[in-house]
This record gives C-alpha cells, structure tokens and sequence, in this order.
C-alpha cells in the first residue's frame, strides 16, 4: 500500500495540471484531527468494508486512507457514480453546440424508433434523460442479443416525460449514445482532453455495450483521489486550475434539484435529482455508485469526501459523513495538534479489511485431491496446498483450467483469481482455519467492491464448500459442493 500522504507541513503550492491535489495537516484547513479519527475509527468498526476514503478541504487533501488490500494507485469500479461523467460530457457537448438538452431523444437514433412513436416517445427530450423522467415505467432491460437504444425505444412510456422520477440506468446509456452520436467518439474517448487529462486521471476505463458504446450509467473505473478531484471540480464550480473545463451554468443546473423524488427527511435519496446527481441533506450533492462509491460535495463547508466501498447499507456511510465528519470542519483553521493528526496517520496507514480469525493448525487434509460432482460453477476438483509458514493455497480445478488462490496467514497476499461471476483479474486474499474443521479464504477483488468468502469444511473423507459473495443484485450466497476423496 502507498505510504499515507497525510504530513504534517504546511499548505502544499496549488496542484498543477495532471499532478495530485496538495495535501495539508487538518488543523490548518479547519478540520479537527480527533473528529477525522472517530469518523475513521466508526466507519472501521461498523461498516463492513469501506476500501478508501479521501477528505479533500480548501482543495487540499487533509486525510486520506485505504483498507488493505485497497491501494492508493489501483482504479475501483464505481457502477453509478460514473453517471455523473456522463452528465457531464453532456455538458461539454452541449457547450460546444454539438448537441442541446432540448433535443427530441428520437432525433438521435432515427434507424432504433419504432414504427408509429408514441405522442409520448416523441416529447421525450435529452434533459428528461438527465433527470430520470423519461415517462417510463419500468426501466429498459439491456440484453446481450438485442441493440440497447432500440429496446430503450421500443419500451412503453406511459407517463408524460418530465413528470415520473424513475431511476433508470438506461437511460444515461441513451445519453451517453446520444453523445457518441453528436460528436463521433465514445463518451471516453470524447472526455480524455476534455476533463480526465486536465485533472490528471490517467488511464480511466469504461466498459462498452455490444454495440461499442460507453455504457454510461456504469462501468468507469478510476483512483480514488480520481473521484475527489472530480468533486472538486464541480466544488470549484468547473474551474480547474484557472481555466474553465466545464460551464458554470452547466455545474449549477446539474446539481440543482431538477426532480422531486420523495419527501422523507431523513433519507439521502429522497432530496431531489438533478442531472445525474443526488441532492443530499445539509446542502450537499453528490455522485454515487451501487455499494457504496461517492463523491459528496460540500459547498457550504468547502469540502469533498471520496469514498469507495462494498456494503449493503449506503445510507450508514452517508450517516456516518454527517454524523461524524460535518463537525469536523470548521469556520477558521484550528490550532495545531502534531499529536492528534499523527494519531490519525497512523489509524489511517493501519487499515485493512477484516481477515478470518484463526483458531487452530486445522486438520490433515493439505495434499488431499476432492472432486466434486456436475455443478454451475464448474467447479471439478479442489487440493489444499500448505506454503511457507501457515500460508494455504487453494488450487481449484475449475471449467477445465487450474485456479490458484493464495491465502496468507498474515496480511494479505496480491495475485490474480477467477471465481464464479468475476473473471480472472487482480486480488489478494487472506485465510486460516476458522474452527478446528474449517478453512476460510477471504477474496477481495481489489478493482471492484466484490469480496469472496469461501468456507471449506472438512468431515471424514467429504468437504464441504461454501461460496459467499458480499454484495450483488441478486442472491449473495451461492449453493453449497460437495467434494469427496
């Protein structure tokens, strides 16, 4: 993990074009190092996992850390945060007259449209997409066999647009095609110079539809500082370094309440929509993604918070934002505390994802082959091997290739893993024998929020495997194998 760049110095010159954010000690940007910490330490001790948080005042970052395995320089999945990339490129596009929020959705996809549109359908325009008041009911399926925007089109839209809030990650497909279609490029390709190379995001990645087109509502990856100075662009009202690289205006209407959503006050994602962002409680906006990936912006306060995560409950983390960090920052910088802000690096560069607790040597069983009868995740044979010290591997004979897990005992150990629903990418992972019968591997996906836990239970001559995922749109548990020797 990169060493925690939270000193203890005095303001850092303004950040060039593609470097980092300054960094500062809390107290000279008015931010209390104990409130840092306690949010630091709840967030540890009550939410299952975050991977990385980035408190960013004045523009300058002044605490900062990430849950081992998570790394400073790996890029995270950030699922529906990314939509409000595409709003903004959107903007930019509307800005250079390539295309207007006023536009008929139709006027894009003229080869997609359905024979006979409904009256609906055709007073379906681009801000209605931006707003998630689209008219439809149900949100679009995006199936692999069938054009996205064509079934987009073909869905009913029974309402009049502009007056039925539905989220609906379709429809930012649909802006993010529209913009492929205005300007000739990807809404990646189409965002490279005109956003992440001014703010120095390098290397950003965005997954495509079949039909080669960014998918818009999800599917970017970025670093975690990567998503603080998007924040803080749009804190800095699109002004980056003295230059404009996204209209004020644009800023102001995108995350202003465009759309009622509800009316519960103490709910996050009931405070109105703008154009792809959230508004939030205490004045705040923000971008977010499915388990737990943010980008709060705090103008009254002056602040942006980065997280990226993999848990259940998104409404515990903003919680704990407002509980624990709007205190924190202050009107007037704080007078210094060395102890208390390097209290909190050292919190902060201690971090890590909670590992399985050992409990034993666990039973004989490391060079034993078991082999497993047909099932759905082709899983034919699986042999524990012991390494250095107590480090276990798993080797898993799995749809006709070997899969190797490597499990350490202490820490965690980097590699690449394939298991189920996520192909063979980065990982690391951490195991040991949780009960005198038992050994369990703990998996982080360290580019996406998806961890794997897998329980192997040994009885006699059988072992028994159980697969858990920790988050997931559908069922988390996966059905237990069987494995004989």
């Amino acid at each position: 993990m990169r060493p925690l760049s939270l000193t203890l110095l005095a303001l850092v010159a303004p950040t060039a074009a593609g470097a980092d954010l300054p960094r500062s000690a809390p107290e000279a940007q008015g931010v209390s190092s104990p409130a840092v910490l306690a949010f630091v330490e709840a967030a540890d001790k009550d939410i299952d996992a975050l991977h990385s948080f980035m408190l960013v005042r004045h523009g300058r970052v002044v605490a900062e850390g990430w849950w081992a395995p998570y790394t400073a320089g790996a890029p995270h999945m950030l699922f529906s945060l990314s939509k409000s990339f595409t709003s903004t490129a959107v903007g930019l596009a509307a800005t250079e007259g390539k295309l207007s929020v006023d536009d008929p959705v139709l006027q894009f996809f003229p080869n997609d449209a359905p024979a006979d549109p409904s009256a609906h359908l055709k007073a379906m325009r681009l801000s209605d997409l931006l707003r998630m008041s689209t008219g439809q009911q149900a949100e679009p399926a995006r199936k692999p066999t069938e054009p996205w925007a064509k079934t987009f089109l073909a869905q009913q839209v029974p309402f009049k647009p502009g007056t039925h809030f539905l989220y609906n990650t379709s429809a930012t497909y649909m802006l993010s095609a529209a913009v492929q279609k205005a300007t000739g490029q990807t809404t990646l390709d189409y965002l490279k110079p005109r956003l992440f190379e001014p703010l120095g995001i390098a290397n950003p990645t965005w997954e495509l539809s079949p039909q080669g087109i960014s998918t818009g509502g999800y599917g970017l990856s970025v670093r975690t500082e990567d998503i603080a100075k998007f924040g803080q662009l749009y804190l800095q009202k699109g002004k980056w370094n003295g230059k404009q690289l996204v209209p004020e205006a644009w800023v102001s209407a995108a995350t202003a309440r465009q759309t009622s959503n509800g009316s519960n006050p103490k709910s996050d994602w009931d405070q109105g929509y703008g154009y792809q962002f959230w508004r939030c409680r205490h004045g705040a906006y923000r971008g977010d993604g499915a388990f737990g990936q943010y980008c709060i912006v705090l103008p009254e306060q002056d602040a942006v918070v980065a997280i990226t995560a993999g848990v259940r409950d998104m409404q515990a983390v903003l919680n704990l934002v407002w509980d624990k960090l709007l205190p924190a920052l202050k009107d007037a910088p704080l007078a210094a505390d060395e102890g208390a802000a390097q209290k909190l690096a050292g919190a902060l560069k201690a971090l890590s994802v909670r590992r399985p607790e050992g409990k034993g040597p666990g039973p004989k069983v490391t060079g034993k082959k078991y082999m497993f009868p047909a099932n759905d995740g082709k899983l034919a044979a699986l042999t524990l091997e012991r390494g250095a010290g107590d480090e276990v591997t798993l080797v898993a004979q799995v749809a006709g290739a070997e899969r190797r897990i490597e499990c350490a005992s202490t820490g965690w150990k980097s590699g690449r893993v394939a298991w189920g629903r996520q192909p063979e990418q980065p990982a690391a992972a951490a195991g040991a024998w949780t009960a005198d019968d038992t050994f369990t591997a703990k998996v982080c996906f360290t580019e996406t929020p998806f961890v794997l836990t897998l329980r192997l239970k040994f009885t006699g001559a059988e072992v028994r495997v159980e697969p858990e995922w920790n988050v997931g749109f559908g069922p988390t548990k996966e059905p237990a194998l069987v494995g004989k020797q």
